[in-house]
């Protein structure tokens, strides 16, 4: 078990990262609180001796994506709806940062990862590729492919 001190820095060191993670898998606030409370929660009981800060980033990165993962694959998740899917409450895209936000957050899974670790968090592809168990190529193959879908979802929704 770490130390308050420890869980505290952590906290202070990675809750933006967490947060934002969260908020792109999950896409509402109250599901980002418990899951950050879970990652923090579990890296307070974790007894892992991290080798570096990059390996204990890595493994915060790791947990929150598991974490969201399960939440996402649950019983009552699964047979629910956002209330922000409602026909009746959706609104006009204001600008385009929230245009491209919203394009990014449209991609499938499996692009949604990749593509914030390496533009908003800043890894390369060998490092995203470590941290997701995939192959380097593959990360390379995936931030294409996503490329690609963000330029036409992009320009369909500009006319």
């Amino acid at each position: 078990m770490r130390s308050e001190q420890e869980v505290n820095r952590a906290i202070d060191r990675y809750a933006d990262t967490v947060t934002r993670i969260c908020m792109l898998h999950l896409k509402n606030r109250s599901d980002t609180e418990d899951i950050f409370q879970e990652v923090f929660l579990k890296y307070a009981t974790s007894t892992l001796e991290f080798e570096s800060q990059e390996h204990e980033k890595a493994w915060i990165i790791r947990v929150t994506i598991n974490k969201c993962k399960d939440l996402l694959k649950s019983f009552f998740r699964s047979r629910t709806v956002p209330i922000d899917e409602l026909p009746f409450l959706q609104s006009e895209k204001s600008d385009h940062a929230e245009g491209v936000m919203e394009a990014v957050l449209s991609l499938p899974k499996k692009y949604k990862d990749v593509v914030y670790l390496y533009y908003y968090e800043g890894y390369s592809a060998v490092e995203i590729a470590e941290m997701l168990n995939k192959n380097a190529n593959t990360v390379y193959t995936l931030l294409a492919r996503a490329r690609n879908m963000l330029k036409e979802k992009l320009e369909y929704d500009e006319f």
